[in-house]
């Protein structure tokens, strides 16, 4: 079985936080938009385990902290030092019996017997990595992310980010970061905070390249590391050919986004490639990058992985989406 993960890479400013190229995306194990079997889940994790992948990413926000369980029983007999595990945190878990009848309205498949509630504090940090720890049942976390502090820039700012490095700089921790759907606040982040590292998801993708004019610069300045999420922009990217039902940023994908796939998708054909292969290769070429991680839910997602990551993805494909103005040059900031 042929490896897909790549060698690990260190974190620029923490070294001793290696990741491979490749992560395990695991809000699918908190059973996103439908269920998941925990055997199922539980045999991604070994197949992803197969291919080399040592870094996984979950938060308590997926499946109301499922993803953190189901990921905590598949890691536990495993060597702790033998793989990277980060969490995220801004939304607490509080017990809501009340709601326990319904299903959770925020697209997980699970009963809502706990709402989440926003806290960046320096409190609420603290008693969000406390809870992820007896969640997954291992001793430690190896990366905790700010989850989504889009409205929440002063508190997360000022009392979350120095509470983790605090943490960090005990060794209870190994790096601090920040993840998000946009670029803009990440690179302010980068800029006025001492993270690590950030995680931008959907921004920097075949089919748009927002972040070069911001948080790639600023992070390759700064030595802080970048993971990227989404590369197929919620499905947009994920099939040879972007269907019309093709969803962007969790909606329906609006007409334009989807003929511009289809055009990228028509190149990366005339050159052998796959559109969800070169998605995949796209993000790797950018030297900030440390990591790409890819949503898992079963072996055979694993394999597909496998497949699309070890695909030969020629330069000339790059050369040519730019010259049919579908895709930015590494060095043009808009």
């Amino acid at each position: 079985m042929t490896a897909i993960a790549g060698p690990a890479r260190p974190l620029p400013r923490r070294p001793a936080v290696r990741l491979t190229g490749l992560g395990f995306g695991a809000a699918q194990g908190g059973n996103l938009y439908h269920a998941t079997s925990d055997e199922t889940f539980h045999a991604a994790v070994q197949a992803a385990w197969d291919n080399g992948i040592r870094y996984f990413d979950t938060a308590p926000h997926y499946g109301l902290g499922l993803s953190e369980r189901r990921l905590g029983a598949a890691l536990r007999t495993r060597p702790r030092d033998s793989y990277v595990l980060s969490t995220k945190v801004g939304r607490l878990l509080v017990p809501s019996p009340q709601t326990a009848h319904r299903r959770d309205p925020e697209g997980f498949d699970v009963p809502a017997d706990q709402r989440r509630e926003w806290d960046f504090s320096r409190d609420g940090v603290r008693r969000s990595l406390e809870a992820s720890l007896q969640r997954t049942g291992l001793d430690r976390i190896d990366i905790v992310y700010l989850h989504d502090p889009d409205e929440h820039w002063e508190q997360a700012a000022k009392q979350a980010v120095p509470a983790l490095t605090e943490l960090r700089d005990q060794g209870v921790i190994g790096a601090v970061g920040a993840g998000m759907n946009q670029s803009a606040l990440l690179t302010r982040f980068v800029r006025e905070t001492d993270i690590d590292l950030v995680m931008c998801a959907g921004r920097y993708t075949l089919l748009e390249q927002g972040a070069t004019d911001d948080l790639l610069p600023a992070a390759s300045d700064a030595g802080v590391g970048v993971v990227i999420a989404g590369v197929y922009n919620s499905g947009l990217l994920a099939l040879d050919q972007p269907p019309a039902d093709a969803m962007y940023d969790y909606a329906p994908a609006p007409a334009e986004l989807i003929d511009r796939a289809r055009r990228i998708a028509a190149v990366c054909e005339a050159h052998g490639v796959h559109l969800p292969a070169a998605a995949l290769a796209f993000v790797r070429t950018h030297p900030a990058v440390v990591s790409t991680v890819v949503g898992l839910r079963t072996p055979v997602e694993v394999g597909e992985t496998r497949q699309r990551a070890a695909a030969a993805v020629p330069d000339a494909l790059w050369t040519a989406l730019r010259a049919a103005g579908l895709l930015r040059s590494p060095d043009d900031r808009g």
